[in-house]
């Protein structure tokens, strides 16, 4: 009786190793197959932050090596060039323009496509199309067909079939009538990626409010404005802060439709930050001082996302 009790624990030794072998097995395939990742991620990213950090502390004209230490004078700098605060400027109001637009027109597709009963999934592909286009073959669209400035360009051609005298587009005489260009060129691009997450919002709204609302005899704007939008809290500061980040971080469309940047007038706008910050690390070859306006920007960014989520109640329950 003795021996028979004892042969299931003298069996299960057995397999408890084969289960650590497995199991060593298990993560060895794991680490062989995002050791890679990890390794790449580690390096490329998060040391060259950490280093990009440091060199926003050094002299580091025409090298990426430490050792000349100045402390905070790329910042001090910085924040006395007249050129990086018109940057700051130039964004400032590329932002005031393209958030509200987006937004609006994002949130009116989905409604709009929310509410038809078919081709849903043809409505939400063609406008989702525009977000996998490159911003630098779109910029190029932009500027060598549409707004070129030329009698023959689509804007003018249009614009003359109303009366309009042909508009030079890109130029920075007064008024600034490039902001057309900038604009509907960022619109274009990601209007319909916001306009899904707008749709997934509404389709999580249950069926049974609007029917209750019917009930109650509310019309369309009333379950829109006291039922969609409610719903739609959560969602729509998440989308605000995703299309206000984005424009903080412009960069594609302005340096490809203008070059380095606007210039020619005293008055006119040179370029968004993160031109400028092209411009000096790479053109001027001042790894600091383009190091030190990456971070500049990262802390800005970072506060005008806090307020904005302050103020919105980002993360709050209904």
């Amino acid at each position: 009786m003795t021996a028979v009790m004892e042969a299931p624990a003298a069996s299960a030794t057995p397999a408890k190793k084969r289960r650590r072998r497995r199991d060593w097995r298990a993560i060895g395939a794991f680490a062989v197959l995002t050791g890679p990742v990890v390794i790449g991620l580690g390096l490329f990213k998060y040391v060259a932050i950490g280093w990009s950090f440091l060199l926003s502390f050094n002299d580091a004209r025409g090298t990426i090596t430490l050792g000349n230490w100045i402390g905070f004078d790329n910042y001090a700098f910085l924040l006395g060039d007249d050129a990086f605060r018109t940057s700051l400027t130039t964004i400032a109001i590329f932002t005031v323009f393209i958030v509200p637009i987006t937004f609006v027109a994002s949130l009116g597709l989905a409604v709009l496509i929310n509410s038809i009963r078919r081709g849903k999934a043809f409505f939400r592909t063609v406008f989702l199309i525009p977000a996998a286009v490159s911003y630098v073959v779109a910029a190029l669209v932009w500027k060598m067909a549409l707004y070129t400035g030329l009698p023959s360009g689509v804007a003018n051609v249009v614009g003359g079939l109303f009366g309009a005298d042909p508009v030079p587009w890109l130029s920075t005489t007064s008024p600034p009538v490039y902001w057309v260009a900038v604009v509907t060129l960022r619109l274009w691009l990601q209007v319909g990626l916001y306009m899904i997450l707008f749709l997934a919002g509404l389709q999580a709204i249950s069926p049974s409010l609007y029917e209750a609302g019917e009930l109650d005899g509310t019309t369309k704007w009333q379950a829109f404005r006291h039922i969609t939008l409610p719903q739609l809290r959560n969602t729509s500061v998440a989308v605000l802060l995703l299309i206000l980040i984005a424009a903080f971080q412009a960069f594609d469309e302005f340096y490809n439709l203008f070059g380095t940047g606007l210039s020619g007038t005293a008055t006119a706008p040179v370029k968004p930050p993160l031109v400028y910050l092209y411009d000096s690390a790479l053109g001027d070859q001042n790894y600091g001082v383009g190091s030190a306006g990456a971070f500049l920007l990262t802390v800005i960014i970072i506060v005008i996302t806090l307020l904005q989520g302050r103020f919105v109640g980002f993360g709050k329950k209904d």
